[in-house]
Order: structure tokens, then C-alpha cells, then sequence
């Protein structure tokens, strides 16, 4: 994949799309700025009344918006897998997996090595899931006719930290780099979740796992966004519920903006469009927000 063919073509996200920060509604906003500030190791931007913006280095990754009104969704749903949030090294993701294991081993669940990257998951207090992750150089994944080779090989997390875990990565960790590297949703269906995001909203397909999983991205990344049917398969229209409020994709001008605002208004989407954001429900009320990285703010 190369970067200037996905610039060149109207119908496809640009090479330098990049996701940015998640929308969560909590019912306990303080438990869980205290677990994504202490276990996750994101910095508090600010906290003002029911909202929190909380990131890395300059970068916003998650808002979280206290809705104490809302229930938990029931299971089966559509809404958030997980939200991954990628680190720019392996001492900063150990640190991040140090710290959540140490804090909050209750809420552990996993951990893998996909070949592209390493990963560590884990749930927030609110059952959202969460994924820790580092990516291996581009220059170490293999493609093979546009799909990315990806596995779940086994990833001893004890073993990873005692490798990589420094402490100048435990000092003031917040504020190195990190941001949201790819955002999971649960789905009803595959099928639809790629006549949607593929051929309407305008991502490639990198991978899949039959009828049960979907990885989609822009200017060849290993994915930007996956949808799977793993709890959800035949869920349809979410309602309002704790969990997942917003997904954030940035690209790079106002011009792609146009570009997508007209790929919506084609396919009959409903959407908003102001010239610098393009908003719009996926087929499941997954809420999605298009923004130029030029006008973007926490």
C-alpha cells in the first residue's frame, strides 16, 4: 500500500488519517479518571465538572462524561470492544502494563503478540475494554495480496516487563507520547460493517477472520478501526447507555472533509457537516466523527 495512491483517490480516507481521542459516559467519572490516570498513565488535561480530557504528551486520547443517568448496556449489544491505546515505546508500554497489573489486577485480561504489535488488555472500572499496545516497525510486517499478516501468539506479561520496564519510564510517564491507536466496536453483523466503513466511510480492509471479525485502515497502518461479532453477532441499533458516546477520526484538511461529506450524501448517510466535522451514525448508532487535524480540539 502507498501512501499517494490513497491520497489521490476520493473515494478512500487519507494516508495520514489518524484516530482521535474516545468519547466514554461513565457513571463514576472519579474512579475512572483515577484508573486511567494511575493504571493507563494518562495525563489529566482538565477536569471541569462532568467532563474530563485526559492524554499523553500533547495528545488527547479519551473524554470521559459523567452520565450517571444512563445504564449499562445489555449484553449482546454493539458498542465498545476496546479502545487501544498505542505506545511510542516498549519501556513506555511496560510501565503503563506494570502499572495496571500492580493497581488493578481484578480488571486483567489478556495479553498477545499480533506480529505487528504487542498488546495488553484489561477492562476500566466500567467494564470498557481496553488495549495497551506497541507497534513493531512497519518495515517487520508482511502483506500478502493487501492483507496484513496478524496473529495471537502467546505474550508472557511478567516476562515483558522485567525486559523493558526502566525507570526513567515510571518518571512523570504521562508525559511522553502515546495516543489512541485504533478503536475495536462489537457489531451485528461483518457484512454490514464493511459495505459501511470500506466502501461508504471510506477505510481498506487489512484482515479479517471470516464472518467474525473486520480490520480496516488508512494508508497501509495494520488497522485504524475492527469491528467483530464475538458478544454481539445479530445486535442492532444501540440506546443510550453507558460506555462509548463518540469516536474521533482525524484527517489531515478540510478538503477531505468535503470529500467524505459527499461520499455520505451519496450513499444517503445521514450527516452533519459544518466544512471542518462530518458526524454521522454507523449502522448500529455507533456515533462517528470526521474531523480535520487542522481544527480538531479536546
Amino acid at each position: 500500500m502507498q501512501a499517494t495512491a490513497h491520497a489521490r483517490h476520493a473515494d478512500r480516507l487519507h494516508a495520514a488519517t489518524e484516530m482521535g481521542a474516545v468519547t466514554l459516559r461513565a457513571a463514576d467519572l472519579d474512579s475512572m479518571v483515577r484508573y486511567y490516570r494511575e493504571g493507563v498513565l494518562l495525563e489529566v488535561f482538565s477536569h471541569t465538572g462532568d467532563r474530563a480530557v485526559l492524554g499523553r504528551g500533547a495528545t488527547p486520547i479519551l473524554i470521559l462524561e459523567h452520565a450517571p443517568e444512563l445504564k449499562h448496556a445489555p449484553r449482546g449489544s454493539a458498542g465498545l470492544f476496546h479502545t487501544a491505546v498505542l505506545y511510542e515505546t516498549q519501556e513506555d508500554l511496560a510501565a503503563a502494563v506494570y502499572s495496571v497489573a500492580t493497581l488493578y489486577p481484578e480488571l486483567w485480561t489478556g495479553s498477545a503478540d499480533h506480529l505487528v504489535s504487542q498488546a495488553f488488555y484489561a477492562n476500566d472500572p466500567e467494564g470498557n475494554g481496553v488495549e495497551l499496545y506497541w507497534d513493531r516497525d512497519r518495515t517487520e510486517w508482511s502483506w500478502t495480496h493487501g492483507l496484513v499478516e496478524m496473529d495471537s501468539l502467546f505474550l508472557d506479561p511478567r516476562a515483558f516487563v522485567e525486559e523493558h520496564l526502566t525507570e526513567s519510564a515510571l518518571v512523570n510517564p504521562q508525559s511522553r507520547p502515546g495516543k489512541v491507536g485504533h478503536v475495536h466496536l462489537s457489531v451485528g453483523d461483518v457484512e454490514t460493517a464493511r459495505a459501511f466503513y470500506v466502501d461508504q466511510l471510506g477505510f481498506e480492509k487489512t484482515s479479517e477472520l471470516g464472518s467474525s471479525a473486520l480490520f480496516v485502515s488508512a494508508g497501509g497502518y495494520h488497522h485504524h478501526m475492527a469491528m467483530n461479532v464475538w458478544n454481539s453477532r445479530g445486535a442492532g441499533l444501540r440506546a443510550p447507555a453507558l460506555g462509548l458516546g463518540l469516536v474521533r477520526i482525524e484527517v489531515p484538511t478540510a478538503d477531505e472533509i468535503g470529500a467524505l461529506a459527499d461520499r455520505m450524501r451519496h450513499y444517503g448517510v445521514s450527516s452533519s457537516d459544518d466544512g471542518r466535522t462530518v458526524s454521522f451514525d454507523d449502522p448500529w448508532a455507533n456515533r462517528i466523527e470526521v474531523t480535520a487535524a487542522d481544527s480538531s480540539a479536546a
